[in-house]
């Protein structure tokens, strides 16, 4: 599987582990517990398209969150984690890189801004990572969807909110890519 492409959706429950676990990445970014939970999944059942492929897994993640476990709980912020904080320099995934690039032309006083209202999320929600789907939306956007967020204090509405954009993220992702024929 070249890095721009996507196989063909009904041939994902033949491909190997390690392919299933790639197209994983793809979509969402590289996390071992992302992977521990939905690997088996794109192995045991076909989809008819990888917007369907994406929706099971949100509602797998919607799962971990509706659970009263503790372990369910840290499961969750360990994958929601991999995506990079917003304006961080140094960015892993090359997809999330070009994603934030529009994000990174900014005053270096304005990064400086961006970095503190990640802390101040992550200090208002614990083990929460600020995740949203920029699409092309400036960074003063952002800034107020952040504060917006940072003021409703609500754990669950944002739990569920990066839920949501991470899955949003995957499907944009999804139409971008190449599927192989």
């Amino acid at each position: 599987m070249t890095s721009n492409r996507l196989p063909p959706i009904e041939s994902i429950p033949q491909l190997s582990t390690t392919d299933r676990a790639a197209i994983l990445d793809k979509l969402f970014e590289p996390s071992v517990p992302l992977h521990t939970l939905s690997v088996s999944l794109l192995r045991e059942r076909a989809f008819e398209s990888y917007h369907d492929l994406i929706n099971s897994i949100g509602t797998q993640l919607t799962e971990l969150a509706n659970s009263n476990s503790t372990s369910d709980s840290e499961w969750l912020q360990s994958i929601l984690a991999a995506h990079p904080r917003l304006g961080q320099g140094n960015v892993e995934s090359a997809q999330s890189r070009a994603e934030q690039a529009q994000l990174n032309t900014e005053a270096e006083s304005t990064n400086a801004s961006l970095s503190q209202l990640n802390d101040e999320y992550e200090k208002t929600f614990p083990g929460l990572r600020y995740v949203v789907f920029v699409n092309g939306r400036s960074r003063s956007a952002i800034m107020d969807d952040i504060k917006e967020r940072i003021s409703r204090g609500d754990a669950v509405a944002e739990r569920d909110a990066a839920i949501k954009a991470i899955c949003d993220i995957a499907v944009d992702r999804a139409q971008k890519a190449d599927t192989a024929k």
